[in-house]
């Protein structure tokens, strides 16, 4: 069985250019893409790779083995494929106060939309790589998490909802170190309506 294969556009949809009115340029976000395209190609390595060895436990090793190294790694690639995959479909937007039925799910765990938007804007600026809504299936309700790295933190039985990238390769061009001018503009171009899309039927 051949192994499954991830894809990412060879152009960003034309609506996150729109960010440029708020000072999130193009050039930003075609280096970004080539980023992105970075995690689906090793993402697709390492699933072949996987396919294609000899899964014997005998050479399975907790300090290193290629098992190891594949599975750890994957991870990390998985994880930034996906977090980019949400990042660039939920830009674009209108920005403003949630709609839909994200915007009841907010304000049923946080009390108001600016309750969540002061811990979504200090979770972003405390974290070392991304901010994450998600909905947990479990608890049937929204919450924001930290992630400081590609594959960091997030709990299981989520799905992801918004994914900010507070990495700085996402806004040094632009705000150079100004990580909360960054997010201020961010918080302008959300597409409400791409994060409902996200929400489970």
């Amino acid at each position: 069985m051949e192994a499954k294969l991830v894809t990412v556009p060879e152009a960003l949809p034309s609506k996150c250019y729109s960010t440029e009115r708020v000072g999130i340029s193009k050039a930003t976000h075609d280096n970004h893409l080539t980023l992105w395209k970075g995690y689906a190609n090793k993402t697709n390595e390492i699933r072949k790779a996987l396919q294609e060895m000899d899964p014997d436990p005998s050479k399975a090793n907790q300090i290193y083995s290629q098992m190891r190294a594949l599975k750890i790694n994957y991870a990390f690639a998985y994880g930034g494929y996906v977090n980019h995959l949400v990042y660039f479909n939920t830009i674009g937007g209108q920005g403003g106060e949630a709609t839909g039925n994200v915007a009841t799910l907010i304000k049923d765990a946080y009390g108001s939309f600016d309750r969540w938007r002061s811990e979504w804007i200090a979770t972003g600026i405390a974290g070392r790589g991304w901010a994450f809504l998600a909905y947990d299936h479990l608890e049937q309700r929204v919450h924001t998490f930290m992630g400081d790295a590609q594959d960091t933190y997030p709990a299981w039985n989520q799905t992801l909802l918004l994914a900010m990238d507070v990495y700085e390769h996402a806004y040094y061009l632009d705000f150079q170190t100004a990580r909360a001018k960054y997010i201020d503009a961010y918080m302008q171009v959300i597409d409400w309506d791409a994060v409902n899309s996200f929400l489970p039927k």
